[in-house]
């Protein structure tokens, strides 16, 4: 079936394992092959055995642009050129005339769409950049592995789920279940090991379907940090010296959604004045609050940081104010002065805009918000795996260490949450345009 598609050492042996486990995880660089072979796969599980499959992501406009419209038609011409299927585009969905087998991408911040989904049943599932996705939406998802299937020939389909990412810190749940072989959440020894495998997929390993330059100039130059994650394929150990730490801080109080009634929500804001590759990023980060209990407690809601020139920055800052009818933009002008408020002016001339400017270090500033991770009171909604990578990172040694552009948004945004503003120093003045 299979035409000019030729797979590499590493894709055969993911294909290998994948016909020897039912859970699957591929871990490695970027660019590597992993999200193409997975694809791949539960396209030949939909030829062979017909029914109804899934792709899952985080975030629906990221499977949509990524995979759907990406990743999986360039998998079909490549691999199976000319074999007919049919794409509905309103619903991100795949089918096959053949066999009516089906496959839908889905972004799991689709309430509607994840509600409509999850009433079906599914032969395979596939959970794409899985360091994304919760514990407890994986575990949700799973109970919908509930579909048999047979080939021509009689043989049933053992379902399967398979997973994907750049790996991020070992806390992660994706190293405790597949390389730990412990579960997330009760820490105790997963039954059925034998089900569960695990491989790590490098740039290296697809290096001869790469752009000249690729692995060693444009991941080569990154940071060490990105190096790590995203050249090595590695999972990061957490720094004991750095203020914040997942498996006591964030991962307990994690939750899968937003409180529907929040009492404030501000966006905080770390902007970058250049943006060529090597720049920075400007931090955008959503959160909120809500008293439970007679005390306050804080929401991360979204972290929607980029590189990007300050008109497109600007852009994004807006549209997300918008998209949460959020209270309060606090943006810093420690680099900017006022063209940051210039260039988001310009873009929404009446946008509340909270001005500081940081007249203490970073780990001072810092502090009195991990003091409330530590209470138990900041809550993330899912997994923010960028923004937490810099959390349990960064240690204010500025020798060695990037900037904190996530983490500096995150503090300005929980400062004005948790005390309303920082000392007088450092708190702006209200503009609303």
């Amino acid at each position: 079936m299979e035409f000019s598609y030729k797979p590499t050492q590493a894709q055969l042996a993911l294909r290998k394992l994948i016909r020897d486990k039912t859970r699957v995880l591929a871990y490695g660089g970027s660019r590597s092959g992993k999200t193409f072979e997975l694809c791949r796969t539960i396209a030949v599980l939909a030829f062979r055995y017909g029914g109804r499959y899934a792709i899952f992501r985080r975030y629906y406009n990221a499977v949509r642009s990524s995979v759907f419209v990406d990743t999986f038609p360039k998998m079909m011409r490549m691999c199976f050129d000319g074999y007919s299927y049919e794409q509905n585009k309103s619903a991100s969905e795949v089918y096959f005339p053949h066999n009516g087998a089906e496959i839908d991408f889905v972004g799991l911040d689709d309430d509607k769409r994840v509600e409509k989904i999850l009433g079906r049943e599914f032969a395979a599932i596939y959970f794409n950049e899985c360091s994304e996705i919760s514990f407890s939406s994986i575990e949700v998802a799973t109970t919908r592995l509930a579909q048999r299937r047979f080939d021509a020939n009689g043989k049933q389909l053992r379902n399967r789920l398979l997973f994907d990412c750049n790996p991020p810190g070992k806390s992660h749940w994706s190293y405790r279940l597949f390389v730990e072989g412990v579960h997330p959440v009760s820490r105790l020894r997963i039954p059925n090991a034998n089900d569960y495998g695990v491989i790590q997929i490098n740039p290296y390993d697809n290096a001869e379907n790469l752009p000249e330059g690729y692995i060693d100039e444009t991941l080569g130059s990154a940071s060490e940090r990105a190096k790590k994650r995203f050249l090595y394929g590695e999972f990061s150990d957490e720094n004991e010296n750095a203020l914040w730490k997942s498996a006591t801080m964030i991962d307990p109080f994690r939750i899968n959604d937003a409180p529907d009634d929040l009492e404030r929500i501000v966006i905080g804001v770390d902007p970058a004045i250049t943006s060529s590759e090597a720049s920075d990023h400007t931090g955008i980060v959503v959160c909120g609050s809500k008293t439970i209990d007679g005390k306050e407690h804080y929401f991360v809601l979204q972290d929607c940081s980029l590189i990007a020139p300050p008109e497109k920055w600007a852009a994004r800052v807006v549209s997300t104010y918008e998209n949460w009818s959020a209270d309060l933009v606090v943006a810093e002008v420690n680099q900017g002065g006022d063209m940051v408020e210039s260039v988001l002016r310009n873009v929404a001339p009446n946008l509340p805009i909270m001005k500081v400017r940081a007249s203490r270090g970073k780990i001072i500033r810092a502090e009195p918000i991990s003091t409330l991770y530590a209470q138990g009171r900041v809550h993330h909604v899912g997994y923010l795996e960028e923004l937490e990578n810099e959390m349990t990172s960064y240690t204010g040694d500025h020798s060695g260490e990037d900037s904190p552009d996530r983490m500096d948004a995150l503090v300005w945004a929980m400062t004005e949450l948790s005390t309303g503003g920082g000392s007088s120093t450092e708190r702006g003045e209200l503009f609303f345009g």
